[in-house]
Order: C-alpha cells, then structure tokens, then sequence
C-alpha cells in the first residue's frame, strides 16, 4: 500500500510505503504492527541517516537518474547516494539485528543501469518507465531476470 497505513491495515495488506511528507515511520508501524513491511523514501543523506534509525524494513532512494515518471522535486542522486544509503542500512542493521534494513532504489533505472546500481550497494530496484517503454512490460521483466540472476 502507498502512503496510507489506516488503508493497509484494514485491508490486511503486508505493508505500506511512506515518504517524507507522510506518517512518519514510527506511527505506521504503531498502525500496521510489527510484522508488516514498512518502507520509507529518502532522498538526502540526512533523510537517509533519520531514515535508517526508523523502525522501517527498508529505505528507498532516488531518484538515482533522471526521470519523468514522477515529479519528486529532488534532482538525480546518482549511485554515490546509493552507496552511502547501503553503508548507512548496514550500520542500522548490524545494530538492530532484529530489523535488517534493505536499500530499493528507484528512479530512471533501465535495465542497461541496474546492475550497476546493484553493484552500488542497493537490495533491490524499482523500475517502471523501462518496463512499459518496449510495449512488452513481460518480456522486458524476463530480461531483467535473465540479466540479474534473479
């Protein structure tokens, strides 16, 4: 669920997302339990450092590159953000061994980019325009997984 901790708990969905104009983390996870998944965005080193000591599962970062998909008023981080996102989850997680934190990027990543994000240090990638841009979303996703190892 994207934004709305009420919405995903009455629906019983396993999480919700929340950026920095939202809930704050600690009230969502109040709302959905200890059990759902909880992500955050941040964008800035300084929303990546609050972010990380939230009780969240991951931080997503971006936008890496540009992108038109979304408007977030934030330029393109570029993979030197990702690392430092990576090297701060880690931090928080060998602290709090009960909540391992992962890094999702996201923002104009292709599929000619992502390992390369990857290699930066994010857990994942959240990928959109480059999945619809061939008009064939699935085969764009097996070459994803066939290029990823996934």
């Amino acid at each position: 669920m994207n934004d709305r901790a009420d919405v995903a708990r009455l629906s019983g969905a396993s999480g919700v997302h929340v950026g920095q104009d939202d809930l704050a983390p600690a009230a969502v996870r109040t709302i959905v339990g200890p059990h759902a998944v909880v992500g955050f965005s941040t964008h800035t080193e300084m929303q990546i450092d609050a972010g990380v000591e939230q009780p969240v599962d991951y931080i997503a970062i971006g936008p890496v590159f540009g992108t038109a998909t979304k408007a977030t008023g934030y330029t393109a981080i570029g993979l030197d953000r990702v690392r430092y996102a990576a090297a701060a989850a880690a931090r928080a997680s060998s602290s709090d061994l009960d909540r391992p934190r992962g890094v999702v990027a996201i923002g104009g990543i292709t599929l000619e980019t992502a390992a390369a994000v990857l290699a930066a240090g994010a857990s994942a990638v959240a990928v959109i325009a480059d999945l619809v841009a061939t008009g064939d979303p699935e085969a764009r996703v097996r070459a994803y997984v066939e290029r990823l190892g996934g």
